[in-house]
């Protein structure tokens, strides 16, 4: 893997993961009828909606990355780099 797609994986993990959370408060925040949106709370109040939606486009996009990425040369598997991998099959 090379360092590029290692460093664009971890963003992406990091930015799905955000949107994860975010969307588990979102649906308790809704159940306590309250706005747990934290993405919104912290980069919406400020930034404006603009930057919001690029946020979220940008979560969205990592989980394609992450979803289209895995079990491929590039991946973030290092037994499927060295060609060792028996979870994602030969190596590929």
């Amino acid at each position: 893997m090379s360092k590029k797609s290692g460093g664009l994986n971890k963003v992406a993990w990091i930015l799905v993961i955000i949107g994860a959370l975010n969307w588990g408060l979102v649906g308790i925040g809704s159940l306590a009828s309250a706005n747990w949106n934290i993405v919104y709370l912290l980069i919406g109040t400020w930034a404006g909606m603009t930057v919001l939606n690029i946020v979220y486009i940008l979560v969205g996009l990592s989980a394609l990355v992450l979803l289209f990425g895995k079990g491929k040369k590039g991946s973030s598997c290092g037994p499927c780099e060295s060609g060792t991998c028996t979870a994602h099959g030969d190596g590929m």
